[in-house]
Formats: structure tokens, C-alpha cells, sequence
């Protein structure tokens, strides 16, 4: 029964990733999440209009639990550690946490939460970070940007990482 969940979770999600960011104009983006295995666990599409920057999230196969997840400021992602993505993207100089009075990191994104079968989905919009080139804040800046998940929850305040454990999935973020 429990090998029928995931795969139907598994069926739902990757249904989803295929969908994912396919709507509307404006510039898009996508960044293939894998494990240190190797393995495709999620994958994120990232679609830029008028209301700012949309970050979907779907992921299969993942420990349950909330993790963090956040934009890199490198776009590498060497296993089996993903320590070449970089600190987290933060080209305004803040400091980390989405509830920090400072100010967070445009790379600081609320918690990926995965369901007891491995499935995990986020959707929220930006307006710290963009698709368009030539700005401080675009992904796609000198070297790129990566997306990453972490073993644990980002508490969303303690500098600079949010003590959100060691990084268990990395995608570059590519045009597409």
C-alpha cells in the first residue's frame, strides 16, 4: 500500500512539473533538483510577470518534514554536498530570514514542506529577484544561481543560514 502512495504521489507530482509555469507571458526559468545520488527529486520553474517573480516547487522522493529551500548565489551544483552553489543569493547586502527586521536575503524562500510520502510542492511570488538580466538581482547574473534544498526547517531568522542543516538537493537555475 505504501509503495502505491508514493507512486501515485509520485504520478501527481511529476503531472504537476510537467504543467508547472506554462501559463501566461514573461520570462521563464526552471532548475532540475537532484540528489547526491544523482536523481531527480523535484523541480522548480521559476515565471516572471507583472507581479513579480513565481517560484513553483514540486519534489518526489524526499524525507518528510518541512526543509529549507533557497535560491544560491552560484550556479553549480557539484554532489555529494552542493557546497559549489554558494551562500544564499543576496545581492542587496541582507541579512537572512524572511522575518528578519533587516531585511532577508532574495534568495530566502518560505518552507518546502513534504507530505509523509516524499511529495512536496511550494508556490510563492518574489519581487527580490528576477529573470531579467543586466539588474544585481537577476538570476541569471555572472555565474548563475541555483536552487537548493535542506535536510532541515529554515527557522527564518538566524543569520546567515537559518540553521536549516546540510543541502540534500541542487538544481542550476536555466533559461527555458
Amino acid at each position: 500500500m505504501k509503495r502505491f502512495l508514493l507512486a501515485a504521489a509520485a504520478a501527481l507530482v511529476l503531472g504537476a512539473c510537467a504543467s508547472a509555469g506554462t501559463g501566461g507571458p514573461g520570462l521563464q526559468g526552471q532548475a532540475v533538483l537532484k540528489d547526491k545520488a544523482g536523481r531527480q527529486v523535484g523541480l522548480g520553474t521559476f515565471t516572471e510577470d507583472s507581479d513579480g517573480l513565481r517560484i513553483e516547487v514540486t519534489g518526489v522522493g524526499l524525507a518528510p518534514g518541512p526543509k529549507g529551500i533557497h535560491i544560491h548565489a552560484a550556479g553549480k551544483c557539484e554532489p555529494p554536498d552542493f557546497v559549489s552553489a554558494g551562500a544564499h543569493f543576496n545581492p542587496a547586502g541582507k541579512k537572512h530570514g524572511r522575518f528578519s527586521p533587516e531585511g532577508a536575503h532574495a534568495g530566502d524562500l518560505p518552507n518546502l514542506i513534504v507530505t509523509p510520502v516524499g511529495a512536496a510542492g511550494l508556490d510563492v511570488t518574489t519581487k527580490a529577484a528576477t529573470l531579467k538580466e543586466g539588474v544585481p538581482a537577476s538570476l541569471f547574473g555572472a555565474g548563475g544561481t541555483s536552487l537548493v534544498i535542506h535536510a532541515l526547517p529554515d527557522d527564518e531568522k538566524t543569520d546567515p543560514t537559518g540553521n536549516s542543516g546540510g543541502r540534500i538537493a541542487c538544481g542550476v537555475i536555466t533559461r527555458k
